[in-house]
């Protein structure tokens, strides 16, 4: 019996090598991306064996294509740093919110950041008029109530039409270093919780959340409120995870919140079990000895340590300096706090 599995296993194996090979062939290919490729074969070979209906075809179908454009669209700009704003579709342009958001998205064009937003009407459309095109995205979804992208996005290259929730969110996510959430609904308060479960958990890397209104404001501060009496309090969130983000009502601290995170701070990668922080300027000795002191708690093994590129990252900033440490993997509101005492350092 066994040997009949095995024998499956391998005709299974060479079918999909196979269909690589005729499907891709004339690329060039690196042996990560071929590897990846013959595995995605394997999951549409299992979806036929398994008799998959039509449905969950279509749904699996359509995700994958809305991911592939969304990747296109999003790649030649891959180097260029990235903040999402969120927030509610119903602001109306003489808000004073709408106009906070656009002011925010058009300091952070001026500091050569580009903004992503969900191109639809309210602060989707005053981060992009604030942006400009040169430096917007849009990731729409397509509702019988909200319908085209906004006049500051429509029939630019870089709009990406999205039929899911799930996939919208997914880039809204994946592409961006920074996030900006403004008042909204049930879809900016689902959009937050995500975003940072995903940072809490590590499924996102480390990245400043801002929630930001007008002076004067009360939304996130009475959203604070309830995070720490209702949920903190109760201990279902650790204090430290207030640490993920910020909240304030003025666009002075909101982007000296973003561009602070990366004044040392540039960019991290695990490689083997260490985790690896890629930096703008190396912390001084007496620093890296008082990083070990303040954040000895989220080393399982050894110390932090100051290093140069490994052998992983030869195409990955090896011009950076390095922070490497065994992290437990488990309190990323911590590793947030080694972000910011790294960002103090000077080297």
């Amino acid at each position: 019996m066994t040997d009949g599995i095995d024998q499956t296993d391998q005709t299974e194996a060479a079918a999909r090598q196979r269909a690589s090979e005729e499907l891709f062939g004339g690329q060039e290919l690196s042996t990560a991306q071929s590897r990846e490729l013959q595995d995605m074969i394997g999951s549409l070979s299992d979806l036929a064996h398994e008799g998959t209906s039509v449905g969950d075809l279509k749904i699996a179908n359509t995700a994958l294509a809305e991911m592939a454009e969304a990747f296109r669209v999003f790649r030649p700009y891959r180097h260029v740093r990235k903040v999402t704003m969120f927030g509610s579709a119903r602001t109306k342009p003489d808000d004073p919110i709408y106009l906070l958001a656009r002011d925010l998205a058009a300091k952070m064009a001026a500091a050569d950041w580009m903004v992503v937003t969900g191109a639809g009407p309210g602060i989707m459309a005053a981060g992009l008029e604030g942006a400009g095109r040169d430096h917007a995205f849009g990731v729409n979804i397509r509702l019988p109530f909200e319908g085209d992208a906004n006049p500051f996005i429509a029939q630019d290259p870089k709009l990406v039409e999205m039929r899911y929730f799930f996939t919208r969110k997914l880039m809204l996510i994946k592409e961006s270093h920074a996030y900006v959430v403004l008042p909204g609904g049930f879809g900016t308060q689902d959009e937050s919780f995500e975003l940072l479960t995903l940072l809490q958990t590590g499924k996102a890397e480390p990245a400043p959340v801002v929630m930001v209104e007008t002076p004067g404001g009360t939304y996130w501060h009475s959203w604070l409120r309830f995070v720490q009496e209702a949920a903190i309090d109760a201990g279902w969130v650790s204090p430290e995870d207030q640490a993920l983000f910020k909240v304030t009502n003025t666009l002075e601290e909101a982007c000296d919140e973003i561009l602070g995170f990366y004044r040392i701070y540039h960019s991290i990668r695990w490689v083997g079990d260490l985790l690896v922080l890629r930096l703008q300027v190396q912390p001084s000795k007496a620093e890296v000895a008082d990083l070990n002191r303040r954040f000895a708690d989220i080393v399982v093994r050894g110390n932090i340590r100051t290093a140069g590129p490994f052998p992983p990252e030869r195409n990955d900033h090896p011009e950076l300096p390095r922070l490497a440490l065994r992290f437990d993997r488990f309190h990323y509101a911590r590793l947030r706090q080694l972000i910011d005492a790294v960002n103090e350092c000077t080297g």
